[in-house]
C-alpha cells in the first residue's frame, strides 16, 4: 500500500470571490522511502500539493490518503497527532526561532510532545547533519546553509515518515544548496523517510529518485525512478 495516495484530487480557492483552481484531478501514489521532486513554474500547484500531503490543507474534491487514513475524515486531535508524529517540514526561509540556539530549535518539537530525551535526540540529529559543533549558536550566528541544516535536523528529530520540503534551496547559493539536496537524498536512502520536495529548478530535481512535473494544476509528466 502506498504511503501517500491522491485520488482524483481537486483544490479550489476563492480570491476576492473569484474561484481559483490550484489542482485539477490529481492521481498520485508515493511509496515509503521515495525521494520525489515536484517540479514546475510558480503557481503550478506544487506548494498546494505539499500541503495536502501533509494534512495541512484538504481537497475540495477527491481524497488524500496518508498512511492508510483519509485526511478529510480526521478530527482536529487526530490531525494534530498526524502532523506532529508523521510529518516533518522544511521551508525556504528556514523558519528558525531566533531567540533559541540551534539545539533548542531542534529539540523544540520533542519538548512540545513531552519527550524526556529531547536534548539527546536533538544532539544526535545535529550530528547527523554535521552541525553538532554549532549547537549553542543562535541563528544569526550561522550562515544560510548552516541554518538550513539545522532546519533539516529539526524536521528529522521526531523520526517522521514523511518530509515535505518547499523550495529548500531557494535562499541558498548553488554550492550550499547542493549540500542540502544531498542531505535530503541521504534522508530517503539511509533513514527510509519519504521526501517530497517542491522546486522550480531542474538541477535540484535531478537529485530526486522521481520527478513529477505540474502545469496549471495538472500532472504534466512523470519521470521514471532513476
Amino acid at each position: 500500500m502506498a504511503l501517500i495516495e491522491l485520488r482524483n484530487v481537486t483544490k479550489e480557492y476563492r480570491a476576492e470571490g473569484v474561484p481559483v483552481v490550484a489542482l485539477r484531478g490529481i492521481d498520485l501514489e508515493v511509496d515509503a522511502g521515495e525521494f520525489i521532486a515536484l517540479a514546475g513554474k510558480s503557481g503550478c500547484g506544487k506548494s498546494t500539493l505539499l500541503n495536502l500531503c501533509g494534512a495541512m490543507d484538504f481537497p475540495s474534491s477527491g481524497e488524500v490518503i496518508l498512511d492508510g487514513q483519509s485526511t478529510s475524515t480526521l478530527n482536529d486531535a487526530k490531525l494534530t497527532r498526524v502532523r506532529r508524529e508523521k510529518v516533518g517540514f522544511i521551508f525556504q526561509s528556514f523558519q528558525l526561532l531566533h531567540t533559541l540556539t540551534a539545539i533548542e530549535n531542534v529539540e523544540l518539537p520533542l519538548m512540545l510532545a513531552g519527550r524526556r530525551d529531547a536534548r539527546a535526540a536533538a544532539r544526535e540529529r545535529l550530528r547527523w547533519v554535521e552541525m553538532e559543533e554549532y549547537a549553542g549558536r543562535f541563528p544569526h550566528q550561522l550562515s544560510g546553509g548552516q541554518q538550513q541544516r539545522v532546519a533539516v535536523a529539526r524536521a528529522l528529530v521526531h523520526n517522521p515518515r514523511i518530509i515535505l520540503a518547499d523550495e529548500p534551496t531557494g535562499n541558498l547559493d548553488s554550492a550550499t544548496g547542493e549540500v542540502i539536496l544531498k542531505l535530503l537524498r541521504q534522508t530517503a536512502r539511509e533513514l527510509s523517510m519519504t521526501v517530497l520536495m517542491a522546486t522550480h529548478s531542474a538541477e535540484s530535481a535531478a537529485y530526486a529518485g522521481r520527478t513529477i512535473h505540474l502545469r496549471d494544476g495538472r500532472l504534466d509528466a512523470v519521470l521514471a525512478v532513476r
